[in-house]
């Protein structure tokens, strides 16, 4: 029989236990003692996605995991991708590309369908590797949902791999959560976990001891440790729209932007978030958009066309015209830009009902959308400061018209991106992740005054490493390993 590679599954009491981040640490970790690592979650759901090299898309999570690994992206690092929209469901991409949109009850009768590209995608990555480390996707504690899982415990028995659960002590009720989930399960799947560890605990960790004891002895598991909160894990990308809620900065550029309902690849935000020259404040539904504002940044939306009628329902469309009358400047990006048009039609409803609406008008141009996605890391040019800049474009739909003759990107290859008024205040453009490039935001902020001496990348990649030192001195990585090796 072939040697399998040695592989083991992350799993949770719950969303937002810390699951993404404490994987892309061992990812890192591992990666730092020469093994060749690779991360995997079979399904996740998020907005925000990145674009991989072999032209799909999987979750930013998952992206944050492979440069833990210091590995290029893959679409079979994350095969099933759940990209929630307004009123029709959600976006179903599968391998990297557009599968349909589904209700949760028409997903829920494809997800048997969908196991067996979910092991191939799988049997791709581990494929030459030392080790992978996969992710679940909120908690096999929802035994209501275990009938076709292919997220959990119904990916680790398809896949035979070995589990490890995480429980997060700052939620409070740790030890119920943990031995709660325990007391659901199946006996195989209580078997096929082998080891736990709690998250995020807060001062002397020696005061649990006893707690982990009594998980222990309750659950028959293995004690892997307690890790302390991270700090730092606020400097890293996150996955989940739910935190954002906080500003950052005390920098004297004040850069707004409306959380709307449907926001994208809000990880456009996070280099912003870690100038000191700026200040970024995320305005929340039912707040009015402050006048002191330098540049409000409309981001990216799943849901164009809900998120442009989201928009007016706040009031933040009258907001925005107030800005822009005080001589404010406006950015949008993808979505964002879209709102910022004339119009936005979609002749096939592919976000809901056919039709046009009428756009925010802070643009000459129009847009339509089309069901062809485009999917495309880019590179080129600011056309307004001459900095290079580079990204990807990850939307639906066509933008054209008038200011489109004014590209606010000039892009390799010859074509142009984005639109920019007449008075070069309101500018659109479908590239994300050009604040990341370090040239281009130092570029860009210079234009409002702001000096940037930050290196983002660098900055991550050294938060990666910190967090791979913080996690061997608070695992018992060695137990962790052997579970991956006995698999």
């Amino acid at each position: 029989m072939a040697r399998r590679t040695p592989a083991l599954m992350v799993q949770g009491t719950g969303s937002n236990v810390g699951k993404s981040l404490i994987v892309a640490g061992l990812c890192r970790l591992f990666a730092n003692r020469g093994l060749k690592v690779k991360p995997f979650k079979p399904q996740n759901m998020s907005n925000n996605a990145a674009v991989t090299s072999d032209g799909g898309e999987i979750g930013r999570a998952q992206a944050l995991q492979a440069m833990g690994c210091r590995v290029p992206l893959s679409v079979h690092m994350n095969p099933v991708l759940l990209k929630p929209e307004t009123d029709t469901g959600a976006q179903v991409i599968v391998q990297g590309q557009r599968f349909g949109t589904m209700k949760a009850r028409e997903y829920g009768r494809q997800k048997n369908q969908l196991l067996p590209k979910v092991l191939d995608s799988f049997a791709e990555i581990e494929s030459g590797m030392d080790l992978v480390i996969v992710e679940g996707a909120g908690s096999p504690a929802e035994i209501n949902l275990r009938a076709g899982d292919i997220a959990n415990m119904g990916f680790a028995e398809a896949a035979d791999l070995p589990v490890i659960l995480c429980g997060d002590i700052d939620r409070g009720g740790v030890i119920a959560s943990l031995v709660g989930t325990h007391a659901v399960l199946e006996k195989d799947e209580q078997d096929r976990i082998k080891g736990f560890f709690v998250n995020r605990f807060r001062g002397d960790t020696s005061l649990f001891d006893e707690g982990m004891r009594q998980i222990s002895a309750r659950t028959g598991w293995a004690n892997l440790g307690v890790v302390p909160w991270f700090s730092d894990a606020s400097k890293l990308p996150a996955e989940d729209a739910l935190g954002l809620t906080d500003g950052t900065g005390r920098g004297e550029i004040k850069i707004v932007v409306p959380v709307i309902s449907r926001i994208a690849n809000f990880d456009d935000l996070d280099p912003l978030r870690l100038e000191d020259g700026v200040t970024l404040e995320l305005v929340q539904p039912g707040s009015p958009l402050p006048a002191d504002a330098d540049l409000v940044l409309l981001p990216g939306s799943k849901s164009t066309v809900g998120d442009l009628a989201f928009i007016r329902q706040q009031g933040w469309d009258i907001d925005l015209k107030a800005h822009h009358r005080r001589g404010g400047h406006i950015l949008g990006i993808c979505g964002g830009y879209q709102m910022l048009g004339k119009s936005i039609s979609d002749p096939e409803g592919i976000e809901g009902a056919a039709g046009t609406v009428e756009g925010l008008g802070f643009l000459d141009v129009t847009t339509e959308l089309t069901p062809e996605k485009s999917l495309v890391e880019a590179q080129g040019t600011h056309v307004m400061t001459g900095a290079p800049v580079s990204g990807y474009e990850i939307h639906i739909g066509r933008t054209f018209g008038p200011d489109y003759a004014r590209p606010m990107m000039q892009l390799s290859g010859g074509n142009a991106d984005g639109a920019q008024s007449e008075d070069r205040r309101v500018s659109g453009t479908y590239l994300h992740g050009l604040f990341a490039d370090d040239r281009f935001r130092k570029a860009y902020l210079s234009g409002f005054g702001a000096v940037s001496d930050l290196a983002y990348e660098q900055s991550i990649d050294a938060v990666l490493d910190d967090l791979a030192v913080h996690l061997e001195a608070s695992m018992d990585v060695e137990l962790l390993l052997n579970i991956a090796q006995d698999r």
